[in-house]
């Protein structure tokens, strides 16, 4: 990391959290996230060499842990004490964000918005019993982030970046900015359904279920 050379503690932090991608790790790491590729799902436009850099950076700077696998390959990343304190920094930081930062399409990713969905507000009360499949395409974005799929099993939910193979069961076709303001809590689903930017197609059941699967309400994971 690059140095500011002055003793100023604000200085001092600053060397860590304003450096491009740490805050974001760390939040990451506040969601539950705790292996590489968990970490990595959260930051998609992140180089995995650059990720690989900016975890042994905080791990030197004593804000994050890591402990083999003991059932594979890799590690499990926490936060230590500092970083647990950091995460209040954070926390703080995504407030004041969310007070006076406006969303706008460029901060739209529906791919994020979904990770975010399944890894701190999902609502598992909601979840059907049975292996299930929803199928989202988001038009307005580039081929690459275009296409995911959400795989429901075992009381639990999953962001697919491939087919997974089955069939959906519902089918769903967003604007990208409408479904991420969705599922921020800031626009109603039956809203974005009846002005066209949200078109859910497939089993009923499930076409009715879908929004409850959102609690809206992310709770902060801290390691």
């Amino acid at each position: 990391m690059g140095s500011y050379r002055q003793y100023c503690p604000i200085a001092r932090a600053s060397e860590i959290l304003a450096e491009r991608w740490n805050p974001l790790i760390v939040r990451n790491l506040m969601f539950g996230a705790n292996t590489f590729s968990q970490l990595a799902r959260g930051v998609p436009a992140m180089s995995r060499s650059m990720l690989i850099k900016r975890l042994g950076e905080l791990e030197r700077a004593g804000i994050i842990g890591k402990d083999p696998k003991p059932d594979g390959p890799g590690h499990h990343y926490t936060l230590t004490a500092a970083g647990d304190d950091l995460a209040r920094v954070i926390g703080a930081l995504g407030e004041w964000g969310e007070q006076w930062i406006e969303v706008t399409t460029g901060h739209a990713d529906p791919g994020f918005a979904l990770w975010a969905w399944c890894q701190v507000q999902l609502n598992r009360v909601a979840l059907p019993q049975e292996r299930t499949v929803v199928a989202f395409a988001f038009p307005d974005q580039p081929p690459g982030n275009r296409y995911y799929w959400l795989l429901i099993e075992h009381g639990d939910a999953e962001v697919c970046y491939s087919d997974p193979g089955d069939e959906p069961d519902v089918n769903v076709q967003a604007e990208s900015l409408a479904f991420v303001d969705w599922h921020r809590g800031k626009l109603n689903w039956s809203t974005a359904v009846e002005a066209g930017q949200i078109i859910a197609t497939g089993r009923r059941d499930v076409v009715r279920a879908l929004p409850t699967w959102n609690s809206h309400q992310p709770t902060l994971t801290r390691t």
